[in-house]
């Protein structure tokens, strides 16, 4: 057998959980490697979260310049260098994967560049990069090598024509006109991301809403908010014939007995994700799988003793903050410093705009389980310091019992909703009900005061509408 190392944890994946893990086990004082195919920050940091919002900050702040006339300001002469707005993007993932190999050395981490293959419980094997053919023992294995982008079957994805996120984050040359399949957080993301610059955009979703997760009032307000801003979104629609030209894509939009085809420059991909779990896991370690995802307990431990899994290899909502709570909540329990806890109560957020942010159960699903609900919702139109700002579209809905105010879910649509939302989330894990939220004094004038605001109209006594 080839040379072996010994440590108390071997993470495999470097992304939202592999990371948080392995730097919690540093903080613990044990000896811990984390294997990476690519760069510490895996999908989200490289190729996911982080250098989309870069993007769209410049989107953003490009819209607003060309609206400044709003604010009273004279701006002539904008534009934008496409390839200098893709080149700060990759700079600052960049600068964030250096921030992830620098708490590696702070905390003592063994980071590996390569691809790791599980073949049994207590072992890890380096089958790609530098230290191939390096056999790694452990107590433990923490498995967090998360998602890859779902592709559409028969379509071949060049980089050029089709793509997905991952290839739409290394253009340099912006496209006249793009088709978007998918109308989640990714693929309206990427819209709105394409529209604010110019591209003409067709954003398809088969189910009846974009952002199919969200409360329906919400994707209804987007939906409006798109249609302004000159996207064009198609709901309960189906993609089918497509045909990949030299310079552009064709497909055949299909909404109930009607076809419509499209053409554009482009066609990006966003259907969702699917587990990273190719060649990860040895038939001997004997990991039990549920519709490919990796099965575990309440401890985060799969069906291998030792084998532990966290993050977007375990299963939906697929999003990176769980990502890192599931990974330091494994990591506590393998080690003995408590009870690991399990996701209840989490954060979704989309960044194009008006933003949304939400936590909880929706109104439907509330009515579904048949739950005595008091809605309270405040417009953003009703507060002094959106108006101030001219960031007025939206709204907050909470959503909760009609007896005791126990808070079930909190939606938000409009500025800084992902900021926004984080209030909510507190008051729910602390069973804070309305009332109390109603009863914190905001500062005035902010935008958290709608929060408060919605929280009173449940009860019937917003003020300011």
């Amino acid at each position: 057998m080839a040379e072996s190392t010994e440590y108390d944890l071997i993470v495999v994946g470097g992304g939202p959980a592999g990371y948080a893990g392995a730097i919690r086990a540093g903080q613990l004082g044990k000896k811990v490697a984390c294997v990476e195919m690519e760069r510490a920050g895996g999908t989200c940091l490289n190729w996911g979260c982080i250098p989309t919002k870069a993007l769209l900050k410049s989107a953003e702040l490009y819209q607003k310049i060309k609206k400044s006339d709003v604010y009273g300001i004279t701006a002539k002469d904008v534009s934008f260098d496409f390839e200098k707005v893709m080149t700060r993007s990759r700079n600052v993932s960049g600068q964030m994967a250096k921030g992830i190999e620098f708490l590696f050395k702070k905390n003592k981490v063994d980071y590996i560049v390569g691809k790791a293959h599980v073949p049994a419980a207590g072992m890890v094997e380096i089958v790609e990069g530098e230290q191939k053919g390096k056999f790694l023992k452990a107590k433990n294995i923490l498995i967090a090598t998360g998602c890859k982008m779902r592709r559409i079957p028969g379509l071949e994805y060049d980089g050029e024509r089709v793509m997905t996120s991952r290839e739409a984050l290394a253009i340099t040359k912006q496209p006249k006109s793009v088709i978007i399949v998918g109308a989640g957080a990714i693929g309206v993301e990427f819209a709105y991301f394409f529209n604010a610059l110019g591209s003409q955009v067709t954003l398809v979703e088969m189910l009846p809403q974009i952002l199919p997760v969200e409360d329906e009032e919400v994707a209804k307000t987007l939906h409006r908010a798109f249609d302004k801003q000159g996207v064009k979104t198609f709901i309960n629609t189906k993609c089918e014939n497509f045909r990949v030209g030299k310079n552009s894509v064709k497909v055949d939009l299909i909404t109930g007995d009607k076809k419509e085809e499209v053409e554009a420059e482009v066609l990006l991909s966003a259907i969702g994700v699917v587990a990273n779990i190719e060649g990860v896991i040895g038939a001997a370690a004997k990991v039990e799988l549920d519709r490919n995802y990796v099965k575990v307990d309440d401890n985060y431990q799969t069906s291998a003793k030792g084998i532990y899994a966290a993050g977007d290899i375990i299963g939906p909502p697929w999003l990176a903050h769980i990502a890192t709570f599931e990974a330091v909540n494994a990591v506590n329990g393998m080690f003995g410093h408590g009870q690991p806890k399990r996701v209840k109560n989490f954060p979704g957020c989309t960044y194009c705009q008006p933003q949304v942010a939400s936590t909880g159960l929706t109104e439907k699903a509330a009515k579904e389980k048949k739950l005595d609900v008091k809605i309270g919702k405040f417009p953003f139109t009703a507060s002094g310091k959106a108006v101030a700002s001219a960031e007025s579209d939206g709204f907050v809905k909470v959503i909760s019992d009609a007896k005791t105010g126990e808070i079930y879910g909190a939606h938000i649509i409009g500025s800084e909703a992902t900021e926004l939302i984080a209030e909510y989330g507190l008051a729910m894990e602390l069973e804070g009900t309305v009332e109390s939220i109603h009863q914190t004094i905001h500062a005035h004038p902010t935008l958290s005061e709608a929060i408060m605001e919605a929280a009173a109209a449940s009860m019937g006594e917003a003020i300011h509408i």
